[in-house]
């Protein structure tokens, strides 16, 4: 799935600590990071946090229900 502006990057974290499956960030170049691993999400982040916002993602969910999550972060903010 593709996110987009997310401006909350604290409370994004939030949603993908509290998902029960794997949850991995699709680089440019095609590799998968694993964004419930807290070395990923500072180191590899670093630079697309680096205004304050991320303008698009692409992140893969394998658990239906951790999905459900995402998307309803990125609809309602929650």
């Amino acid at each position: 799935m593709k996110v987009q502006n997310i401006t909350d990057i604290e409370g994004f974290f939030k949603v993908v600590d509290s998902c029960t499956g794997k949850v991995e960030l699709v680089t440019g170049e095609g590799d998968r990071l694993n964004l419930k691993s807290k070395l990923s999400q500072y180191v590899s982040m670093a630079n697309i946090f680096s205004n304050g916002e991320i303008p698009e993602l692409e992140i893969v969910a394998h658990e239906p229900e951790d999905i459900n999550k995402l998307f309803k972060y990125m609809i309602d903010g929650e």
